[in-house]
Formats: structure tokens, C-alpha cells, sequence
């Protein structure tokens, strides 16, 4: 029976095509170059460690650990994938091919941290005991973690920018609505870690600049001129009239308040 052919715990050949790819998986993107790169050695040399599956039908398997192998067997063109056949519930899948991907060097920082927010989900646990049943620093952790709270499009330029985990970190400590803009700045001026941290630092600790006063053309000087002469004439009149100017960015706003004949009896 083909169930035989593959007991579970040993190594076994499964047809490439029965294989589906994780849902859990952390990694976004592989590089192409590096998985040509292993799937020439796989021709070569054979694949040496063997993929790990589960059963989740008849003659299908998820995967569980070991996506980019099984991309570099098919890319070298193998029928059937050496493979480890292990009875896991869904937790357990995830926590395993989460903890794989975490513990290779060439995930990104953000792949990670969503592998570690994705861990902690599925633990259900603090960050404390993840960080104990991962071997971690629980600051380390909590650090990587906070990397998710830049947005997509920051996490984006950093990797398009091949800007560093630290790069990232420092300028975490900025306003959200001023880490776009420090990015690019670090970026342009190509600064490593340390200047990047010097420079967030100085933004930090420079004064706040003051709010900007546009210059009064002259046909709003004369409109302006001319409420205030208004006012003026009401209040000699003996009509209690009053008016609250206030200038914005870019505006100026009048309120004046004119009592009624009727609401002066």
C-alpha cells in the first residue's frame, strides 16, 4: 500500500506535485539567485537534508519545514523530493517552520519579527516565556518585535535600501510622522548605524521649530484693515461688537460677534 512506503519519522520519496507549501510560512521572497545557486549542488550532489511534511489527504502533504529546499528540488527538476512524513496538528506545524526560518541568518528583520509575532500567537504565551523556549534575550525580542511598527512602506525602502536592522531600530524612536522622512535622509546622506543613531538623536534634541508666519499680501492687509475699521466704527457707535482673529498655517480666521437690537433689550 503507498501508505507503507512512507512511514512516518523515516526518510521517503514523495512526488514533488503532492507537496503544498506552508500557509505558516515567515519568508516573503526567496532569492532567485541563491536558490539556482541550490539547486545546481542539489543535481550535484543530491539533496542532504530532507524536507519535513505532514499528511493532510490522500496522496497530499503540507510542508513543514524546508520550503526553500523543495523550490530548489523542483527548479533542479526532480520528480520526488526526499522527505520526513510527521503527524503534527496545526500549531505545531507553524511553531516548527516559523522556528526554522527564524533561526536562518538570510531572513530579512521583518520576516522574522512577523515570525516571532506569528510564534507568540500560536503559543499564546508573554513575551518573557517565548523568549525562554526560543534561547532569546526577552529586549531582543521585544526589539525585533518592534519593527512591525513601521509601516509596509518603510519596511519596504529599508530592504530596497539595504538599510540595516539598526537603521530600522533608531529610527523607531522618532514620531511616526517623522520616520519617512529621517529614512530618507539616512539614506541619502548614506550614513552606517552609528551616524543614523547620531543623527535621530540630534532630531530628538533640537529645539521645536516655530510655527511659520506667512507674510500678509497686500489686498488681505487691506480686507483685514478694513474689518478692524468696522469694529471700531460699531464700538464708537456704542454697539458692543467684538472680533477674535487667529492665524493658521496658511489662513487667517475672524469671528465677530454683533449683538442684536433685539438681544440688547
Amino acid at each position: 500500500m503507498f501508505e507503507r512506503k512512507k512511514p512516518v519519522g523515516k526518510v521517503v520519496a514523495l512526488p514533488a506535485e503532492q507537496i503544498e507549501p506552508s500557509p505558516f510560512q515567515a519568508r516573503r521572497s526567496f532569492d532567485e539567485a541563491e536558490l539556482a545557486g541550490l539547486a545546481a549542488s542539489i543535481r550535484e550532489n543530491g539533496l542532504l537534508q530532507p524536507v519535513t511534511v505532514r499528511r493532510v489527504g490522500p496522496d497530499r502533504y503540507e510542508l513543514v519545514a524546508g520550503e526553500r529546499r523543495l523550490r530548489a528540488c523542483k527548479l533542479a527538476g526532480m520528480d520526488k523530493v526526499p522527505a520526513i512524513v510527521r503527524d503534527c496538528e496545526d500549531r505545531e506545524t507553524a511553531a516548527l517552520g516559523l522556528l526554522e526560518n527564524i533561526q536562518r541568518a538570510d531572513l530579512n528583520p521583518f520576516e522574522q519579527a512577523r515570525g516571532l509575532q506569528d510564534i507568540l500567537a500560536l503559543w499564546d504565551c508573554t513575551q518573557a516565556e517565548a523568549a525562554r523556549r526560543l534561547g532569546m534575550a526577552q529586549p531582543t525580542l521585544a526589539n525585533k518585535l518592534r519593527l512591525l511598527q513601521l509601516t509596509p512602506d518603510q519596511q519596504q525602502f529599508i530592504l530596497d535600501n539595504h538599510l540595516t536592522e539598526r537603521h530600522a531600530r533608531a529610527v523607531l524612536r522618532l514620531p511616526e510622522n517623522r520616520r519617512s522622512e529621517a529614512l530618507i535622509t539616512i539614506n541619502s546622506r548614506k550614513m552606517n548605524a552609528r551616524a543614523a543613531d547620531r543623527y535621530v538623536e540630534q532630531l530628538l534634541n533640537a529645539p521645536p521649530r516655530p510655527p511659520r508666519r506667512l507674510p500678509m499680501v497686500r489686498d488681505v492687509r487691506i480686507f483685514v484693515n478694513t474689518i478692524d475699521h468696522a469694529i471700531r466704527l460699531m464700538t464708537d457707535s456704542g454697539v458692543p461688537a467684538t472680533a477674535h482673529r487667529e492665524e493658521g498655517d496658511g489662513y487667517i480666521e475672524y469671528t465677530v460677534r454683533i449683538p442684536t437690537g433685539a438681544a440688547g433689550k
